[in-house]
């Protein structure tokens, strides 16, 4: 959840948001005039419903800050219902969250970013629509090589990045005196973590299935 500045000097608006991790995709948002756990909790419903949370044999963790409204007997209620396990950022930890406050940075640096606040509700609410299908369906995101969330959400980066492979081994096939190296690397971004220090962790599993479950 983030604040979103009003014409009115100490009021605010809460976009309430949810970001699919893997594919940076937003997968779920609201704005609301006041911060409240009933928001929070509609806001999970509808997009456990849109995801097909339900139909998961392996279901997703929500990762959040520390505010209490992520914490509220209500939100928990709900994720137990989903089978959706919470997870919450370290005190004092400024990258626990990193994908997330990056995203609330894209969107208040945007240029449609209203620079004296909101005028109302319904004008916050019809930025947010456009911000997320922006983001979502037009922006090219440098973190997973250039594809947009909605295709790599869709798993379709793998082959728009195989067919930009192809196109620039054809390229430098053409003209060889512009290429002193390699072409770019457009191999699909594989396994993402919330923290650099738990890569390791992810190697090592990931090395574990490929030679099969170790026998004690």
């Amino acid at each position: 959840m983030t604040y979103l500045p009003t014409q009115v000097q100490g009021r605010w608006y809460y976009l309430y948001l949810i970001q699919d991790l893997y594919s940076r995709k937003i997968v779920g948002w609201e704005i609301h005039e006041a911060d409240d756990a009933d928001h929070a909790v509609s806001l999970l419903k509808r997009t456990a419903l849109s995801e097909g949370i339900h139909a998961m044999s392996d279901k997703p963790v929500l990762h959040g800050d520390n505010g209490s409204t992520l914490k509220a007997t209500t939100v928990l209620a709900m994720l137990h219902w989903l089978g959706v396990k919470p997870s919450y950022s370290r005190p004092r930890v400024s990258d626990d969250n990193a994908f997330v406050e990056s995203l609330f940075k894209t969107a208040k640096y945007r240029p449609e970013f209203p620079a004296r606040g909101f005028a109302t509700l319904e004008d916050a609410r019809l930025w947010g629509c456009d911000f997320v299908h922006w983001y979502n369906f037009e922006h090219r995101h440098s973190g997973i090589r250039y594809v947009t969330p909605a295709q790599r959400h869709a798993l379709e980066d793998r082959a728009i990045l195989a067919a930009r492979h192809q196109t620039y081994l054809q390229a430098r096939e053409r003209h060889p005196a512009r290429w002193s190296r390699g072409t770019r690397d457009w191999t699909p971004i594989g396994a993402v973590t919330l923290n650099p220090e738990r890569e390791a962790v992810v190697r090592n599993h990931v090395h574990a299935e490929d030679i099969g479950p170790l026998a004690a």
